[in-house]
């Protein structure tokens, strides 16, 4: 049995070519691939910066060209992007590539952001309606089993997920070391641009609740606001409304600081002791430095907080190595199963052959000697006594050795040995001196 995936990710292929290819339900499409005599099982896994097909297959050519019919004739809602090719944006896995990566993907490894949670809930709902739908088998089972474990492993043994590395996260990561909760807190948003949007979803995120966005631009604060459930107001009205704001974030356009320690201290006084979180990633700088000198006022730059994610990024990249060798070992580990799962039908066909020769000569020779019915019992037990003191040896070598990725060349070894893929040779047979001599 082999592995094979293909798929497209955000590395292999820009979002509005994942879109086209985006499952909303994937039992259907899971039907119609394990309906396929190329395809035994399948898993497909579908969420916004990747869709993947795995399957497992005897005919591994077959089930590409498959796939690869699957995703431009049953996954693509309209055609293809003009420009774009899709052998361009898939990529195609096979054997202990597929199951690395099916292991960096459950551990959040192969992610945008290294280390987010979300990948290893949407790999658990995609195994589950394979499951669900009948394409999910025994080599399936296992594998996703054995990613899931990994992926625990990762999250145990290792600070991968810990240390956020945007600029957005670390600025929420800062806000909660200063708040222990969101969902009472009201957030004042300074701008409507990027920097702006992805801070407040990771405020979202949080359990943020009360958010107030303003822009010089209204329209923007109003676009903005009204996806995020927000109010939106002009600039004009930004010194007012600092006194009910606990975080405040500014990313805006402009030459001068339009956050002054003025407008901070009086608002200040209106909050009586209640401190301001205040995250400045403007270029040039939004806040004027003099109200970092305020008590209960916490203020940090661009600087603070790339600093910070730089910190945050080397740390996350010595924890991913420890992730990868955490991968490597359950790999291993895995491949090894899936090795010792070859030998079985070897093993199965070796007892059948000697079986085969063993009847055969049995029935020959007993049907010249005049024995009683219990010595012909005798005579069978004795022959199947031997059978299996001689295959015992070679069978447990075969077992303990197909556990080990090079066992492959000991399975290939003992089927051209012992001729188990050619047809008996009942017209053959050993001499008295070892050679073999044609029957007449």
């Amino acid at each position: 049995m082999r592995l094979l995936l293909v798929g497209m990710n955000h590395r292999s292929a820009p979002v509005e070519v994942r879109e086209r290819f985006a499952v909303d339900d994937p039992a259907p499409a899971l039907a119609k691939l394990i309906g396929s005599p190329e395809i035994e099982e399948a898993i497909l896994v579908s969420t916004c910066n990747r869709v993947e097909v795995l399957v497992s297959t005897r005919q591994p050519e077959a089930a590409r060209l498959r796939l690869g019919s699957f995703f431009r004739h049953e996954l693509a809602r309209e055609g293809e992007p003009a420009g774009t090719a899709l052998e361009d944006c898939l990529y195609h896995l096979s054997d202990g590539s597929a199951v690395r990566h099916a292991f960096r993907v459950a551990s959040s490894i192969d992610s945008l952001v290294v280390g987010e949670p979300q990948i290893l809930g949407q790999m658990k709902d995609a195994y589950r309606t394979a499951v669900d739908c009948g394409a999910c088998g025994v080599i399936l089972n296992r594998l996703m089993s054995r990613a899931f474990a990994t992926a625990k492993r990762v999250r145990r043994e290792t600070r991968i997920a810990e240390r956020p590395v945007s600029v957005a996260r670390v600025a929420v990561d800062l806000a909660r070391q200063v708040f222990e909760r969101f969902d009472d807190k009201h957030a004042l948003l300074v701008g409507a641009g990027e920097m702006i949007e992805l801070s407040l979803e990771a405020l979202r995120g949080e359990g943020l609740q009360q958010v107030r966005v303003v822009n010089r631009t209204r329209a923007r604060a109003e676009a903005l606001a009204e996806r995020f459930d927000a109010d939106a107001h002009g600039l004009d009205e930004l010194d007012g409304l600092l006194a009910d704001a606990d975080v405040v974030l500014t990313c805006i356009g402009g030459d001068a600081p339009i956050v002054g320690q003025g407008a901070v201290v009086e608002a200040l006084r209106a909050r009586r002791g209640r401190p301001i979180f205040v995250i400045d990633i403007g270029v040039p700088r939004n806040v004027e430095p003099a109200v970092n000198e305020l008590d209960d006022v916490y203020l940090f730059d661009l600087d603070d907080l790339s600093g910070v994610a730089e910190e945050n990024a080397e740390e996350r990249r010595r924890e991913t190595i420890r992730a990868e060798a955490i991968v490597a070992e359950e790999q291993q580990k895995f491949q090894g199963w899936m090795t010792a799962l070859r030998a079985v039908p070897t093993i199965r066909d070796l007892r059948e052959r000697a079986e085969s020769i063993r009847d055969g000569e049995l029935d020959r020779q007993l049907a010249k000697l005049d024995l009683d019915a219990r010595q012909r019992e005798a005579v069978e037990s004795l022959t199947r006594s031997i059978v299996n003191k001689v295959l015992h040896a070679p069978l447990s070598r075969l077992r303990r050795e197909a556990a080990r990725e090079e066992g492959v060349a000991y399975l290939e070894v003992a089927r051209t040995l012992f001729g188990l893929d050619e047809a008996p040779g009942w017209d053959e047979d050993p001499d008295e001196d070892g050679e073999e001599s044609e029957r007449r």
